[in-house]
């Protein structure tokens, strides 16, 4: 992910209920608007463990859907909409993401079906709490609509468990199939504020759209 560097900050920096080690302990939107040659965009999720509590070797965070949506022209496009499918990849937790290195994300799936026939997928952070679960969206990156791009909203279906922490986010890229590279290909949106545990399924979602 890329570092936002000017932000407008969406919650309280100082929940005790976020790990010091987390970078970000605010929602905020980056203040530096998408420049200019930045034509894609993708969703994205961080997924942690709280070794805090007790039992969190347990904890997973469970994900029915994902979707981006961009507003360009005043009329919203869905450029991912996916369910029950995530990709992405272990990454290092002290320092915070401190390289971009990372080992394959694990996945398992529900065995439950729910009213739609689709399985969710489930991120067991409890089992490697030593890193971050990154995720983004199991569809490809899509290209931006041309015209005045007003913003993206992201939503995600999840299910917390006593033990996991999800915020999630996107980033604009240059275009759709550029690489990472040695950064400077994406820029980030933002995040949310951090999403905590309950019984319930929650919608996170994030926005850059000025209401």
């Amino acid at each position: 992910m890329a570092i936002a560097v000017c932000a407008v900050a969406l919650q309280a920096a100082d929940d005790p209920r976020i790990p010091p080690e987390v970078r970000f302990k605010s929602g905020y939107i980056n203040s530096s608007r998408k420049p200019g040659d930045f034509n894609s965009a993708m969703l994205w999720g961080i997924a942690i463990a709280d070794t805090r509590v007790p039992g969190y070797e347990k904890a997973q965070v469970e994900i029915a859907h994902t979707q981006l949506s961009c507003r360009v022209d005043g009329k919203d496009t869905v450029l991912n909409d996916d369910r029950g499918q995530v990709r992405g990849g272990l990454y290092r937790r002290f320092p915070w993401f401190g390289t971009d290195a990372h080992d394959p994300m694990p996945v398992a799936y529900s065995d439950d079906q729910r009213a739609d026939d689709e399985r969710s997928v489930i991120l067991r952070v409890g089992e490697r709490a030593d890193r971050v679960w990154h995720f983004w969206a199991a569809s490809p990156r899509q290209q931006l609509p041309v015209g005045r791009v007003e913003g993206c909203t992201v939503k995600v279906r999840a299910r917390i468990s006593q033990g996991a922490l999800l915020q999630i986010g996107f980033d604009y890229w240059r275009n759709s199939v550029v690489g990472y590279g040695r950064g400077g290909n994406n820029h980030e949106a933002g995040a949310s504020r951090w999403y905590f545990p309950s019984d319930h399924w929650q919608e996170a979602e994030f926005t850059d759209i000025k209401h």
